[in-house]
C-alpha cells in the first residue's frame, strides 16, 4: 500500500468519525496555530486523537484545507522521511494535523524548518503522549504552544454518560452516584463508555502497562520490571522520596542508584503517568530535598491496579486534576508544611502572590481530624498572610472563622459542578468571540 493511500485513509476516517465534544476551545487552537506550532499533549488515551479529529472536522466544515494523519500507524514506519512525504502530498498551505509526531524521524528538525519557512501559510498542529514535545531542542524553543489534554473532567463525564444536572433530590442522588463511579474508575473516555466494571478494570490496567512499557521504560531504557515496581510504589505511596524509594527497592533485591530513580521520576512525569507537587519554600534547596506529593494522571489507576478503595486519596487526586485544568498563566501548585508538621494539601500561587489554599478531607466528622485540617489552614494564613481558604469534604457546607481566618467548607460535588459550570461559560464565551 502506498503511503499516499494511507494518508488518504486516515484523513477520510478522521473526517467522518462521530465524536463527542470536549471542553476544549477549538477556535483558540486554530487561531494560535497561525503564530505557533500547536502541541496537543497529555497522558495516553486521554483523547488527544479525538481532539485532533474534532479540529479537522471543524476546519473542513469552515471550508479550510486540512488533513489528519496518525503517525503511530506501523505501515508508515518504513518511510524514513515520512514527514517530507506528507508535505509533498499536501502542499505548503493549510492545516496539517499530525498525531503522535514523535514516532517520526527528525521530527524536531522538520518542525523547525517548516515553521520558519512556511509560517503564516502552513498551520502545524501536532500531538504526543510525551511532554518532551513541549520542551524540545534549541531549534524549536519559543515556537511551540502546548495544550494539555486530561482524561474527562466530571462535567465531560456527565455528558458522555448522558446524565443531566437536575436540581431535584432524585437528580442530586444521580449525580452523587455518578461521582462515585468517576472517582473509582476515572475519566478515560473508553473506560467511561464501557459498562462492565471488569472490562473497565482491564482497560485501565492495559493503559497503565502501556505507559510503563511504551513510554517510561522506552524513554529511560530501564528494565521494564524495575519501572513497573517503581510505578506501583509511587501510585500507592502518596509522596515520593528518592531515598525512601531506594530503600524499598533494595529490600526487594533491585540494584538501582538514586540518580536512576530521579530519572524514573522525571520520565514518569514526562509521560503524564504521575504529577509531582513540590513543597512551597522560598529555598530552592528545600524544594528539592523535601518529598514531592505524587498524583496519578487519572483517578482510575489506583483502584484498577490495587483493587483497593481509598476515598481520601481519590478525593485529593480529583481536586488536584481539576486544579490542573483550571490553572491560569504563571500559576503553580504546591503543598505547604511548617516545622510543626501542619500541612495543607494545595497552595496555588501566581508568581510571588498567593491565590488559594485548599485542604481536602473526605471524612471530617472526627473532632481531631477537623481541628487538624482547620489548624493547618490557620497556620498557613498566619505564616503567608490572608488567603482564600477552603476545606473540600464529602458533604459539609458552611463557613467558619478560626483565629480571624475565614474558612469555607465545600462539598466536593458542589465544588466540581461549580467549577465545570465556570469552565463551560469561559469556553462558550471564547467561541462566541471568534
Amino acid at each position: 500500500m502506498e503511503y499516499r493511500d494511507i494518508f488518504e485513509e486516515w484523513n477520510t476516517y478522521a473526517g467522518k468519525k462521530e465524536l463527542l465534544s470536549r471542553d476544549i476551545n477549538l477556535d483558540s487552537i486554530i487561531e494560535n496555530s497561525g503564530k505557533k506550532i500547536i502541541a496537543i499533549t497529555g497522558v495516553r488515551r486521554a483523547g488527544k486523537t479525538s481532539v485532533l479529529m474534532l479540529l479537522l472536522q471543524r476546519l473542513q466544515f469552515d471550508g479550510k484545507k486540512a488533513i489528519y494523519i496518525n503517525l503511530e500507524d506501523s505501515r508508515l514506519k518504513n518511510y524514513p522521511s515520512i514527514l517530507d512525504e506528507v508535505l509533498k502530498w499536501f502542499g505548503d498551505e493549510g492545516f496539517i494535523l499530525l498525531d503522535e509526531i514523535t514516532n517520526s524521524n527528525d521530527w524536531e528538525g522538520w518542525l523547525a524548518r517548516n515553521h520558519e519557512l512556511l509560517k503564516g501559510k502552513l498551520h502545524i498542529i501536532i500531538s504526543s503522549s510525551r511532554s518532551a514535545i513541549i520542551a524540545p531542542n534549541k531549534s524549536l524553543r519559543g515556537r511551540i504552544l502546548a495544550y494539555e489534554i486530561f482524561p474527562l473532567s466530571f462535567s465531560e463525564f456527565l455528558r458522555f454518560k448522558k446524565i443531566n444536572r437536575e436540581i431535584t433530590t432524585a437528580g442530586y442522588g444521580k449525580l452523587e452516584r455518578a461521582l462515585e463511579e468517576y472517582v473509582k474508575f476515572g475519566g478515560f473516555p473508553e473506560v467511561v463508555l464501557t459498562e462492565n466494571q471488569l472490562d473497565k478494570i482491564k482497560i485501565i490496567n492495559s493503559y497503565f502497562n502501556d505507559i510503563i512499557g511504551l513510554d517510561i521504560a522506552e524513554m529511560s531504557r530501564h528494565d521494564l520490571n524495575t519501572v513497573e515496581v517503581f510505578s506501583r510504589y509511587v501510585l500507592q505511596s502518596g509522596y515520593f522520596s528518592a531515598s525512601k524509594c531506594l530503600n524499598f527497592l533494595k529490600t526487594l533485591g533491585y540494584k538501582i542508584g538514586k540518580e536512576k530513580l530521579l530519572e524514573l521520576e522525571s520520565f514518569s512525569a514526562a509521560s503524564y503517568l504521575f504529577y509531582f507537587v513540590p513543597i512551597f519554600s522560598n529555598s530552592i534547596k528545600n524544594r528539592l530535598q523535601y518529598p514531592r506529593k505524587s498524583y496519578s494522571g487519572d483517578l482510575g489507576f489506583y483502584y484498577a491496579t490495587t483493587g483497593k478503595t481509598d476515598l481520601g486519596r481519590s478525593y485529593e487526586t480529583l481536586v488536584f486534576l481539576e486544579l490542573k485544568r483550571r490553572l491560569q498563566e504563571n500559576q503553580q501548585i504546591y503543598y505547604w508544611k511548617n516545622k510543626d508538621n501542619f500541612e495543607t494539601d494545595f497552595l496555588i500561587r501566581r508568581g510571588m502572590n498567593n491565590v488559594e489554599a485548599i485542604q481536602v478531607a473526605y471524612d471530617i466528622e472526627g473532632i481531631n481530624t477537623k481541628n487538624r485540617e482547620l489548624r493547618s489552614l490557620v497556620e498557613l494564613n498566619h505564616e503567608l498572610g490572608k488567603i482564600n481558604s477552603a476545606v473540600i469534604t464529602k458533604n459539609i457546607e458552611k463557613t467558619v472563622v478560626v483565629d480571624e481566618v475565614k474558612i469555607k467548607f465545600i462539598p466536593i460535588l458542589k465544588w466540581v459542578l461549580e467549577y465545570t459550570k465556570l469552565t463551560k461559560e469561559i469556553r462558550d464565551a471564547g467561541q462566541q468571540n471568534h
